[in-house]
């Protein structure tokens, strides 16, 4: 596909301030299903971003195409980022990180069971990542992270991927769908839905659609621990990735943070992370059978749910609403009912094969 940066092209001294690893085939396409629902007919518009890459898709390799000439500018050689077991984050970072060069860590903490969790675990033992089992209090992950992190040339990359530097991912996202609507592929959308953990994502769509002067809501489904996902944390994210992208280029308006539109939905949350609910159920079950797409109860499941709910509550009567689909699509050919390598687990892990 044609690799076209949306972003440099607008914003020509940015692109060459971040220098961008080009590991995604993009852009990645969008289109218009019709569907049933209970209330009725409807059509939804979708960006298929879980068609980034062939290795693995999904979200997060938007992010690691600006982090990674950051590692590499620092001469290091290591990759080190966080997650759950099942992060698709972690799982992606470690993938595309063997891919370009580097060797990688992953500090993994406990979630609820899923089908995904083994097969995750395993494809991080064929990848030949370095699994760490991160938690516990405040000094013993001071004491991991020394342990696995100190005079080993790593770049750590947060939860997620969203410092502001992965967040620029997605303004080029945002200013990549914002192109697809202005030669016609989709109509302009009213709002815009998309699962939202550390929130670079969703940050990210927002400020590109600003700087391309698109009045669209984003409708950010929240999918982790209110610890992580809230108000003053987006926020902070955002003001932080608007303020380094004005300090790097001056045309960049002063007021971009301001020009967004982003509302936090907290009603789909559910018991807990990766936890579904009965909504989230039924959402699986409507994407695959009127979409032909496969969700999952962590991040895109929620969303669907949200969708769904809007328009059987009619919220979005004469209005065209698009669905970002984040989920990786590539099937990960790995064993569920074993670990490929018990040694290159930690104990704690192996629950998950059970």
């Amino acid at each position: 596909m044609i690799r076209t940066d949306y972003l440099k092209e607008k914003f020509p001294i940015l692109g060459e301030e971040l220098p961008r690893m080009h590991l995604a085939s993009l852009p990645t396409p969008v289109g218009i299903v019709p569907f049933r629902s209970k209330s009725g007919p409807g059509q939804l518009s979708i960006k298929y971003d879980n068609l980034t890459g062939s290795l693995y898709g999904g979200n997060k390799l938007r992010k690691l195409e600006y982090i990674f000439p950051r590692a590499m500018a620092k001469k290091c050689d290591r990759i080190a980022t966080f997650g759950a077991t099942g992060s698709n984050h972690a799982l992606a970072t470690a993938l595309y990180a063997q891919r370009a060069g580097f060797e990688s860590t992953c500090f993994l903490s406990h979630q609820a069971k899923t089908p995904l969790v083994a097969a995750t675990l395993n494809k991080h033992i064929e990848n030949g990542t370095e699994l760490v089992r991160y938690g516990g209090n405040y000094a013993k992950r001071v004491s991991t992270l020394r342990q696995y992190l100190w005079n080993r040339g790593a770049w750590v990359i947060p939860m997620g991927g969203s410092s502001w530097l992965g967040t620029v991912g997605f303004v080029a996202a945002g200013m990549e769908l914002a192109n697809q609507i202005g030669r016609h592929k989709i109509p302009l959308p009213k709002r815009i839905y998309v699962g939202t953990g550390t929130m670079g994502t969703a940050v990210g769509i927002a400020l590109g659609l600003a700087l391309a002067e698109l009045h669209i809501d984003v409708h950010a489904v929240r999918v982790s621990d209110t610890s992580i996902t809230n108000k003053p944390a987006l926020d902070g994210l955002l003001n932080k990735t608007a303020h380094m992208m004005r300090r790097l280029d001056r045309s960049i308006p002063k007021d971009i943070a301001a020009r967004t539109r982003i509302r936090l939905r907290d009603e789909f949350f559910g018991p807990g992370y990766a936890q579904g609910t009965p909504a989230t159920a039924q959402a699986i079950c409507f994407a695959q059978d009127e979409l032909n797409l496969t969700l999952e109860t962590t991040y895109t499941g929620k969303t669907m749910a949200a969708i769904l709910a809007d328009h059987d509550a009619r919220q979005d009567r004469d209005c065209s609403v698009l669905y970002w689909h984040t989920y990786n699509s590539q099937a990960l050919d790995v064993p569920v009912n074993r670990p490929l390598d018990d040694k290159a687990l930690p104990e704690e892990f192996l629950r998950y094969f059970e």
